[in-house]
Order: C-alpha cells, then structure tokens, then sequence
C-alpha cells in the first residue's frame, strides 16, 4: 500500500483549520493541525510533513518567523495562507521560501488542486535523472541539489526547476508566462511576478557568476536567459 502523504495545517482559527482538514482527508491525505506558529515549528522538527499549510497571523510566531524556521532545516513545499489578497504579502512569503500561496476565502478545489500540484512538482520524477554542469556550478535533478563554487547550496525544488530549464535551454530567452508554463504548469494559479521573486533569490545565491562566463540574465521588456558567453 502507498504511503499516504501528510500535512500540517496552521492556522489559529477553528473552523478554517477543521474546514481544511475535511477538504484533504476527503482527497486521501494525513492531516494534522497546529494553532501556534511556535509550536507548529516543534511539531514540524518532530514529524516533518510532506507539505506546510501556513497561515499569517499567528500567535507564537507569525507565519514569515514559521517559513524562514522551517527553510533553514527543510526544503519541503509550504503553501501560505493569506486573508489579504495583496501583492506584498505574496511577494514576501516568496522571497522567504514558501512555494506558493493561496487567498481567502478560498473554494476547496482550488486549495486541494494546488496542494497536489505543489506536491507533484516537489516529486522528483524517473525521468528527470539529470545533470547540468557548468564553470563552478552543478544542477543535478535526480538527487535536487544545486552546488556553486564548491558547496551546496539549499534551494526549495521550484527555485530549482527554474534554474535548470533555463540551464538546459542556455542562451535561449523565455518570457515570463512561458516560464510559467513550462515550469510552474499550466495549474499554477500565481502571476508572472513569481518568476521574478525565483529569478531574483537565484541571483542572490548565485552572485558574481558573470566571471565563470555564464549568468541569468534579464532581456528587457521580454524575459530571462540564462547566457553563457
């Protein structure tokens, strides 16, 4: 029998937490639900799950003090909750690792469709063995680890993803909606502002790559690159 993948749900209010729990185990999931940003962090460090859901507003520790906890010891997929449906809110639950985000009040498919798709872009697939290399760098799909300059750097698998579609399409230009398309897929329910928030934390952890003869490079007023010279 297939193990069954688990969830953590946080969030302080009752019904949201119990309205969530129902929609997931209805679709075959093991749901746990933590009311405190403070100890939803032990329980994570305890039981790790196979995805975060994570509210804002938390007693304890807020939402952004939970993801940045969690992605200094896990890459695995968060999914924010937001009751704002404002541009910074997404924008800063990106920078700090979350995979993606969903508004409330939300309808229960919508949060189910992007529970799985999260989830079935996290999964490394059979034929995804692959490995791309480059003058101080090394993208390897089959293990999700990306090294540069000579150490490991950690990365959340969709930031991954992006770098080596453009890696494996080198100096080739890619608008932000194709992106979109070929990374994310065609059920992703975010904005072209995603793929800025990606392209810029890989610039961040990638700095001064322009001097090993290859960078991400923006083409104004089209997309991105990654250019090899």
């Amino acid at each position: 029998m297939k193990d069954r993948q688990s969830i953590l749900v946080v969030d302080d209010d009752p019904n949201i937490a119990q309205l969530v729990r129902l929609y997931l185990e209805k679709e075959g999931f093991d749901v746990s639900v933590q009311t405190r940003g403070d100890e939803a962090v032990a329980a994570f460090q305890k039981n790790p799950p196979s995805l975060m859901l994570l509210d804002i507003m938390l007693p304890g520790l807020d939402g952004w003090q939970v993801c940045r906890a969690i992605r200094q010891i896990s890459n695995i997929p968060i999914i924010m909750l937001t009751a704002k449906d404002e541009t910074f809110d997404k924008v800063l639950g990106l920078e700090l690792g979350a995979d993606d985000y969903v508004t409330k009040p939300f309808e229960g498919k919508e949060l189910v469709a992007r529970v799985k798709a999260v989830l079935r872009r996290a999964a490394p697939g059979e034929s995804d063995k692959d490995t791309l290399s480059f003058p101080g760098l090394t993208i390897s799909l089959e293990k999700y680890e990306v090294h540069f300059q000579g150490r490991h750097v950690d990365m959340p698998p969709k930031e991954l993803e992006v770098l080596y579609f453009l890696a494996a399409h080198q100096n080739r230009v890619f608008t932000r909606d194709q992106l979109l398309q070929q990374v994310w897929g065609f059920d992703f329910f975010g904005d072209s502002r995603t793929v800025d928030v990606h392209i810029k934390r890989l610039r961040e952890k990638l700095q001064d790559s322009e001097q090993l003869g290859w960078q991400i490079r923006t083409v104004w007023g089209v997309g991105y690159k990654f250019e090899v010279k």
